[in-house]
Parts: structure tokens; C-alpha cells; sequence
């Protein structure tokens, strides 16, 4: 053996990149007899280890990812393929029936509601995907992403086999098996499994549901199989009547309290035990474990930074590889990737963003702890005696022998090779501090003590390590044992490589025969060592640099050519930029054609076949520096160049100026006309519960098809002069806010609290006083109220999604009668909406949303000029329209982040009012100044247009009669060169949906 030389690229950039052929790492062939399929198609088998996808044995790596929260479907692909580069090998994706079947007998799959796009994107991208179509998907989203229009019609229970909710969604499942037949892996596609609904209990009302619905799925075109997520240890739909093809649950160990990111709870333990007394015939499988946490409304929330600390790149080395120890072999991150609940799509508890804290950003940027699952997928590519392994015993029980009890060490090994996988951490899990150990293991050379040249292995903080043992590599190549983590292993060229990496400040040893080689202290930044032994090349680098590898497949011809495994065996190594998208090699293996994101100028290193002697990196030619190559090692196929950042200077965004306002509040006044509104008469309702008090007659908006954001209500009553004040009692869910007017005067708000409060409001019984005069006796008067809705309930009961908002109370003090009741939201309800491309979840009641103000055209030419930051005149309370336009030219070939940014960034919760930001007609934030936190509004290309001119309109609810002042500003959050390529538009004007 001899120690070889550095890799001499150091600094902020990645060091060191090499290529592989993955042939000889294809999984073995399986015994089929011992293999389990669900009777309609043998691609798609298990046995109690793993999955098998064609007779090749996978471990299911996965994240979540809702379409319907980026409602830009040429952006979904790069979400794909950032997934695809993490290591991850499919997708979660939840479908929302409330958009697609807005209505009665309306199937909608155009748009962000499509799913070919997605599969047809996933196939190119080499992700599986695992369908969740629900009906019922919980996701934080409003009625659990129920149909709205259900929980108002329908009679019986949701969720159970009450005939008319049977009824109710054989429209939206028969849809979607039509859009995903033809996407199966049995027909070339992406899609391996279907999830029957979600986290639900078994017992007689709700078992019956899910046979109807696996037998609807059963008696049609869909037979991959059918899984379940039960909401933890359950042992629901395991057996029996519902029971599925493949049992999961889910796991959110360290629980949703971002106000405390450095407080842990512990690992779980008991997850291979449940697995083992629950379904032993299956591997075990968690279709959601977390990935990140969600954040509530209110003053005392931290926003979603603190979330991506709770669950950052830590979390994910010690809990990721807790799954590991308790033998998981089928795995999906709740959120890999979060978006935005834009417009009506949230549950009263969360605001507009559901960034997550994922592993990339709201703005789909990376981040470190999509680093750490970089580092943790492309091990399990390399690793495929590790998708079938036996739980053996840890620690704690004298089955591993471990020299200090603060380390717990768990032992997995394959029944076949005797490859075996020992997963370490602290005994603690929430241990910040230090713990070093050796460890006495059994090997091909006999049992061994290690690391047998340096002090111990280390677990810094709250890290989790693997070593392994009798490891198998490339044509030919050993690990006898290795207390370095692997990046990648398997063949360059015509030889081996390994490339193992280790955290800076500890000591790391490995051996691939039987003399043990240690690497001491590692240099944050610094080189990458090189070593050769024997045939084979192996490489050491610290964390930040194998952290900073990418390793795009190579693919092959066939509609399956971008998957690992089915499809193709071949990729590269690529170091330097900031994201590496795919590659693709020349027929003659001469010219590797990268494409992928820098965001600063960087080192490039490609190792590639020995035919490789040229790069291009987003079609451009990268000048190679043959002398740098050649130091790095004898062998071909090294390409070492620089990739340059391109001036980003005259890059900028305008100011927003120029604003145009109107009043978006005439129906507050005692003269308007509302004769055009719904008369509110109903004395029944399915909504549960129902009125507290009146006359009973039913105020809850879906009753009248206005289930989505504002919605108005107005009761006329002929006055005696004798009224003294009216008691309402106003529902519109947690967080919710409503003002009421007598006549034109202001009577006050009611305020919902937040929902980071445990005893938040969701209903508020005040009484609203009549100031003198304001009463006209012997005429009509009217109660105005403005009442926003912030989404129906979503927990997982049969009846919960049938949540009251409105009205639930009315009374005229000391006496009187409502004459009548009108009311008004969406213009259309849930029918007749005119806005089919952004959909019902759009837009809400009010007089400028019916209008059309918010759409790009709408003429403003007449309204008078207002700043936005004037807020509305004379300080009343009400609601105002500020409308303007602004022009982008922003340069191709760069994906540039943008931002909508209230109030400077401040999130003080001192202010009430509410601001509904549109952008081209989206409503894409809701910002809530009196509860808070957000104030920052990512908005994508494809709601923006990025060269041409864009309307943003701010529908400004001053709710008390104060001064109210916000500011509005557009920022560059990020610029990344390269970006997902060509971004249309579909941003339907006025004159196309109202003109």
C-alpha cells in the first residue's frame, strides 16, 4: 500500500469528485418462492426485508412532495431531480380532492391539478413515486383535503360507508385511476404503490370504508399495491376487514416545538419490536417520519429557520439512521420539500407558508440538511447488501460489544454475504456532549477489536455513525471494516474506488485487508487524501467536503433508463457546484455534458471512463487543466477545470410604486344593493355542530357553496329605535378574524387567537354595541359582517372536517327580528366559479375579488393614486384595493428566488390588520400583522413573469378604525446560474375570465 498525494482543491468549494460504474452492485437475484406480491402483479414484491421492484431488491428512500403547493408544473421536475441528487429514489406525493373535484360531478385535472406532468417528470427524473390520493390526506391542509362541497352535502358520517359519502368521491378516485394506469411501473412508469386514505382507526364504521375503497381500486386498471399510514403504533388495517397489501405508520419523534430547536426528545426505541409483533411478514415501513416541523399562527411563533434547526442536518444523522438500527427498509420524509398553502389551502393552524423546515427551501433552494441526506442516499445506492438484513441485537443487551456504555451500537447483517452494518450512537440520543468507544466485532479475519491504531471512535454531539464490516466493493474490492463513513463505493475505469469521509476533529481507521489504516484529523475545508491499496483507490475527505460530492446517473436508452438499477448501473462524480442536475455522456465517451446550478465561481473535478478527455457545463465548453488532472492521479478520466459565476450586477428588481386604490367595501354601507346576493334561509344543515342560537336559520357559508377565504353576511331588520346593541357569534376557525358594521358605521372586530396557544379561539360570542344614532327607526338596517374563513378542521374524526364557519349565533338586543339574511363569498361559490385554471382555493367574497381587481388587465386607470403604505383613508375600518404593475427582465439561464416582503421584515403583532397578497391573480400570501409571524412571501417564476410585466394587488382589512401603514417590497433572495430551464405562465387576465 502507499499513501498518495492530495487532491489539491481546498476552500469553499468541493474537493475531489470520482466517478464510478455501479455494475457489480446491481442486487442478486431473489429465491422467488420466498417472495410476497399482492395477486395483480408480480413487479412489486416484498418478503419481510425489503421491497423488490422487478426482481431487484431496493430500499425505498423517499420524500414528500405536493404538486398542488407549487402550482407551477415546470418547476416540479426540478424539485424531482433535487430529490433524485439527494440519493433519494422516490417521491410521497399526496393528491387533493378539494381542488381536483371542486364541485358535484367536476373532475379538474388541468393545471398544478395534473398528474401526468408529475409522472412524466418523475420518469425522467428516475424517481418512484408512492401515490397518496387519499380521500382524506390530513397535510395541514382545510378539510383534511376533503372536497368542501362534501362536508356540507353530504348527511352521514365522512369516512365511514354511509352511502352518500360513498357516493361522494367515486368521481375523484375513478379520476384518479384513469390519469395513473398507464403510469405503473408495469407500464414503464413511475408509480410503485397507492396509499388508501390516511391515518385512520380501525373498527366497525371505518374498516367497511377502506374495503370499498380498495375494492374500487381492485376492480380497475391499478395493480401495484396498497399501502397504509397508520398515525403510529396502531396496528390498524394490518388484518381483517381493510386490511392492506403493505402496512406503515408514522413517526414525528421530536415533535412540532420550533420555539425550542435545541430541545430534543429522545430516539424511540421499541420501532423493530412493534414491526415484529405487528406484520414480521413485511419489511418495515414509515410512509411519513419527519422531515422537518410545521409552524402555527401567532406572536410567540418562531418561523420556519427555527424549524429547519430542530429538525436540521443533526436530527437527520441521528433519527435518519435510527430507522437504520431498527431495520427500516422502506422510508418517506415528511416534507422533503413543503411550497406554499396559497390561498384557501390551509387548516386553521398554519399560515401560508408550509416551507416546513424541509430539506429545500419554500424557494426550492438546498440546504444543510439536504446536505446530510446527500451524504445518508448515496451511501444506500452504493450499499445494496444493505437492503436485506437481519436485526441481530445492540449494545445495550451484550449482543455488540462496546467498551463504553455511552455509546449504543446496533448490529444488522446480511444473510447472505455477511456484510454487516453496525449503526452507533450515543446512549443518550440527546446527548450534546462527546462519547469515544471501541468496538469488538466478528470478521472474515476473525474477531477484531477496532480501530486497532487509534484511540476510538468518536461521536461528537449529536452524531450517529455506521461502521461496517466484510463490506463488498466494485469488481473486486473488501473492506475488512471501516470506522470512516462511506460516501460511495464501486468501480472507476478499471479500478475499485471507495471514498470514505470522517467528521474534523476525530480519528478514523479502515482496513481492506487485514493492516488497518488510519486517517487522523481531518481540516475543515482541506484536501482530500488519496491512498492506494492494492488494485483498489480509496479516498478520505472530512464532512463539509463529501458533503459537497454530487453523483449523477449516466443514463440509458428506455423509458426506465434514469433509474438506478432497473435502468441503468452507471453514473459520475462531479465536485465544485452548488447543484449538479444530471449528466449525460458522448456515444464515444469523450464529452460529459453536466447541467446543474452554481450560485459562486468553483473548482470543477469529474472522474468519468478513461475515454473522458472533455466537459461542458450548461452547454458551455469548460477549459480543462490537464496538468492539475494529471497530479491528481496517473489514471484517465480525470477532468479537472473551473466553472465561472457570470456578472449578476445588473441583475435587480424595480420598487413597487405607482400603487392605485379603490374601496373594497361598498356592501358596508346601509344603501347598497344586495338583492344579488344568496338569501341565507336554510333550517338544516349536515354541518356539525349547528346553530347555538337565533331563529334557526343556518349561517355556515358551505350551506350557500362559500366555503373558501372572505365571506360576507348581511341581516336586515326593521328597526323600532328601541335596539340597543346585536350578539353574533362568529366562527371562522382558529386565527380568524371578522368585522361588523351597522349601517356604515363600525362596530367592531372579533378576533380569533393563535393557534400556538393551546386554549386558541376558534369562535367568538360578543356583544356589539350600537353607537346613538345609528339606528334608523321605522327603516330597514343591516348588520355587515366580514368574516374570514380560515379553513375547515382537518383532524382525523369521522365528523370534524364538517366545521361551522359563519354565523352560529344572532340575537338583537333588547329585542327584534332579522328580517331576512344574505350572503356572499366567491363569485360562483363552489359551482360557478369563472377561474378554473387557479381553481376554487383561489380567491374569496370580496368586492374587488368579485370584480376582478386582482387579475392582470384589470383597468385601474380611473382610480385614484394611493400608496399602499398610506393604508385607507381617514383611518376607518374597512377594506381597500391597492393595485399596480411592474415590469421584470430578468436574464434565461438563471433560476433568481424571489421574495414579496411586508413591513420591512417585522413581525410585530401589534397591527390589526390583514393583507391578502395576489400576484397575477394568485393569492399567494396571507399576512396577518395582529398574530403573525409571516411577513416574507416567496413567489415563483411561473406565477411571476420574469420578462414581461406582472400585477401584484394588496387587499388591505384594516380592522380597527387606526392608522394602519404597511409597506410592500420585492427582494432577490438568491441567484443561482443554471436553474430548471424554460418556465411558462398561466396566468388567465380579466379580460379572459370577466371581460
Amino acid at each position: 500500500m502507499a499513501r498518495g498525494p492530495t487532491l489539491g482543491l481546498s476552500g469553499d468549494g468541493p474537493n475531489g469528485l470520482f466517478a464510478r460504474d455501479y455494475s457489480s452492485l446491481v442486487a442478486r437475484a431473489e429465491d422467488a418462492s420466498s417472495l410476497l406480491d399482492n395477486g395483480r402483479t408480480t413487479e412489486v414484491q416484498w418478503d419481510e426485508y425489503s421491497l423488490l421492484l422487478r426482481g431487484q431488491r431496493i430500499f425505498l428512500w423517499s420524500g414528500e412532495f405536493h404538486t398542488y403547493r407549487l402550482p407551477v408544473p415546470d418547476l416540479w421536475l426540478d424539485v424531482l431531480q433535487k430529490a433524485k441528487a439527494a440519493g433519494l429514489n422516490a417521491v410521497s406525493v399526496y393528491t387533493h380532492w378539494g381542488q381536483i373535484n371542486p364541485s358535484p360531478g367536476v373532475i379538474d385535472f388541468d393545471g398544478f391539478r395534473a398528474l401526468a406532468p408529475l409522472y412524466e417528470a418523475a420518469r425522467k427524473a428516475g424517481i418512484f413515486i408512492v401515490l397518496r390520493p387519499g380521500p382524506y390526506i390530513n397535510a395541514e391542509t382545510t378539510a383534511g383535503g376533503i372536497a368542501h362541497w362534501v362536508t356540507s352535502q353530504v348527511a352521514g358520517n365522512l369516512r365511514t360507508n354511509a352511502t352518500d359519502y360513498f357516493k361522494s368521491w367515486q368521481d375523484y378516485i375513478h379520476g384518479i385511476i384513469d390519469e395513473t394506469s398507464s403510469f405503473q411501473i408495469t407500464a414503464d412508469g413511475p408509480v410503485i404503490a397507492v396509499q388508501i386514505d390516511n391515518e385512520y382507526s380501525q373498527n366497525s364504521r371505518t374498516a367497511p370504508y377502506f374495503q370499498a375503497l380498495e375494492d374500487v381500486y381492485h376492480n380497475s386498471s391499478i395493480v401495484v399495491p396498497l399501502t397504509y399510514n397508520d398515525p403510529g403504533e396502531g396496528k390498524n388495517f394490518v388484518n381483517g376487514t381493510g386490511a392492506v397489501d403493505i402496512y406503515g405508520f408514522d413517526s414525528y419523534p421530536q415533535l412540532f416545538d420550533c420555539s425550542n430547536p435545541d430541545k430534543w426528545n429522545p430516539v424511540p426505541t421499541n420501532w423493530h419490536d412493534y414491526h415484529e409483533g405487528t406484520n414480521p411478514s413485511q419489511p418495515l415501513y414509515f410512509p411519513e417520519f419527519q422531515g422537518g416541523a410545521f409552524d402555527a399562527w401567532g406572536p410567540t411563533a418562531p418561523g420556519y429557520p427555527n424549524c429547519r434547526v430542530l429538525t436540521g442536518a443533526d436530527f437527520v444523522s441521528v433519527f435518519y439512521k435510527a430507522l437504520w438500527a431498527a431495520n427500516v427498509k422502506l422510508a418517506s420524509f415528511y416534507m422533503f420539500y413543503g411550497g406554499t398553502s396559497w390561498g384557501a389551502i390551509p387548516f386553521p393552524g398554519v399560515y401560508t407558508s408550509y416551507d416546513y423546515g424541509a430539506h429545500l427551501t419554500e424557494s426550492r433552494d438546498v440546504t444543510a440538511k439536504y446536505s446530510e441526506l446527500k451524504l445518508q442516499g448515496l451511501f444506500l445506492r452504493s450499499s445494496p447488501d444493505f437492503y436485506k438484513t437481519n436485526w441481530i441485537g445492540n449494545s445495550s443487551t451484550g449482543v455488540v460489544k462496546v467498551s463504553n456504555p455511552g455509546a449504543l451500537v446496533v448490529k444488522l447483517q446480511n444473510p447472505d454475504t455477511n456484510a454487516t452494518f453496525y449503526i452507533a450512537r450515543h446512549a443518550d440520543s440527546t446527548s450534546t456532549g462527546s462519547t469515544i468507544f471501541n468496538i469488538t466485532v466478528p470478521t472474515s479475519a476473525g474477531t477484531l477489536t477496532i480501530p486497532q491504531t487509534v484511540s476510538g471512535i468518536a461521536l461528537d454531539g449529536r452524531e450517529s455513525k455506521t461502521i461496517v464490516t466484510d463490506y463488498t466493493y466494485g469488481s473486486s474490492g473488501t473492506l475488512l471494516y471501516s470506522t470512516a463513513q462511506i460516501l460511495f463505493a464501486g468501480t472507476i475505469g478499471t479500478r475499485d474506488v471507495l471514498f470514505l469521509y470522517g467528521t474534523s476533529g476525530q480519528s478514523h481507521e479502515f482496513a481492506v485487508n487485514s493492516t488497518p489504516i488510519s486517517f487522523p484529523t481531518g481540516v475543515k475545508g482541506g484536501p482530500v487524501t488519496v491512498v492506494d491499496v492494492d488494485d483498489s483507490l480509496i479516498l478520505f475527505s472530512d464532512v463539509p467536503t463529501a458533503s459537497s460530492f454530487f453523483n449523477p446517473v449516466l443514463a440509458s436508452g428506455g423509458p426506465l433508463g434514469n433509474y438506478w438499477g432497473l435502468g441503468t448501473n452507471s453514473s459520475v462524480l462531479v465536485g465544485g457546484p452548488r447543484f449538479v442536475r444530471n449528466a449525460s455522456l458522448s456515444p464515444d465517451g469523450a464529452t460529459l455534458a453536466l447541467q446543474g446550478d452554481l450560485n459562486v465561481s468553483a473548482p470543477l473535478v469529474v472522474i468519468g471512463p478513461t475515454t473522458l478527455s472533455a466537459v461542458t457545463w450548461n452547454g458551455v465548453s469548460v477549459d480543462g487543466d490537464t496538468a492539475a488532472a494529471s497530479n491528481i492521479s496517473a489514471v484517465g478520466g480525470i477532468f479537472v477545470g473551473q466553472l465561472t459565476l457570470d456578472s449578476t450586477d445588473d441583475i435587480q428588481v424595480p420598487e413597487l410604486t405607482g400603487w392605485k386604490f379603490a374601496n373594497s367595501l361598498p356592501e358596508a354601507a346601509a344603501d347598497f344593493d344586495d338583492s344579488n346576493f344568496t338569501l341565507a334561509d336554510h333550517t338544516k344543515t349536515n354541518i356539525v355542530p349547528g346553530p347555538a342560537f337565533g331563529d334557526g336559520r343556518v349561517l355556515y357559508g358551505c350551506d350557500y357553496g362559500f366555503c373558501e377565504n372572505i365571506v360576507l353576511w348581511r341581516g336586515h331588520f326593521n328597526a323600532t329605535g328601541g335596539e340597543t346593541s346585536v350578539n353574533l357569534s362568529i366562527n371562522g376557525g382558529q386565527a380568524f378574524a371578522a368585522s361588523v358594521f351597522l349601517n356604515s358605521v363600525f362596530l367592531g372586530t372579533a378576533f380569533g387567537n393563535s393557534t400556538n396557544d393551546r386554549n386558541a379561539i376558534v369562535e367568538v360570542d360578543q356583544v356589539y354595541n350600537f353607537p346613538a344614532g345609528a339606528v334608523t327607526a321605522g327603516a330597514d338596517n343591516v348588520i355587515t359582517i366580514v368574516q374570514d374563513n380560515m379553513g375547515l378542521d382537518e383532524a382525523s374524526s369521522v365528523v370534524s372536517e364538517k366545521s361551522s364557519r359563519g354565523v352560529r349565533g344572532f340575537k338583537l338586543n333588547p329585542s327584534g327580528h332579522f328580517s331576512e339574511w344574505r350572503v356572499q363569498g366567491k363569485l360562483g361559490g363552489y359551482t360557478d366559479f369563472p377561474d378554473r385554471v387557479r381553481g376554487v382555493m383561489n380567491d374569496g367574497g370580496l368586492f374587488g375579488e368579485r370584480e376582478g381587481w386582482h387579475l392582470p388587465g384589470f383597468d385601474t386607470s380611473s382610480w385614484v393614486s394611493r400608496d399602499l403604505s398610506e393604508g385607507l383613508p381617514n383611518k376607518t375600518a374597512g377594506v381597500g384595493f391597492f393595485v399596480t404593475t411592474f415590469d421584470l427582465a430578468l436574464p434565461s439561464g438563471f433560476d433568481i428566488l424571489l421574495s414579496f416582503n411586508f413591513d420591512g421584515n417585522s413581525a410585530a403583532t401589534d397591527v390589526p390588520y390583514r393583507a391578502y397578497l395576489f400576484v397575477n391573480g394568485w393569492m399567494m400570501g396571507k399576512r396577518v400583522a395582529n398574530l403573525g409571524p409571516q411577513t416574507k412571501f416567496p413567489v415563483h417564476q411561473g406565477i411571476l413573469e420574469y420578462n414581461g410585466t406582472n400585477t401584484v394587488a394588496v387587499a388591505l382589512w384594516a380592522m380597527e378604525p387606526v392608522k394602519i401603514a404597511p409597506t410592500l417590497n420585492l427582494t432577490i433572495d438568491t441567484i443561482l446560474q443554471g436553474g430548471p430551464g424554460a418556465v411558462s405562465t398561466n396566468n388567465p387576465t380579466w379580460i379572459e375570465l370577466r371581460g
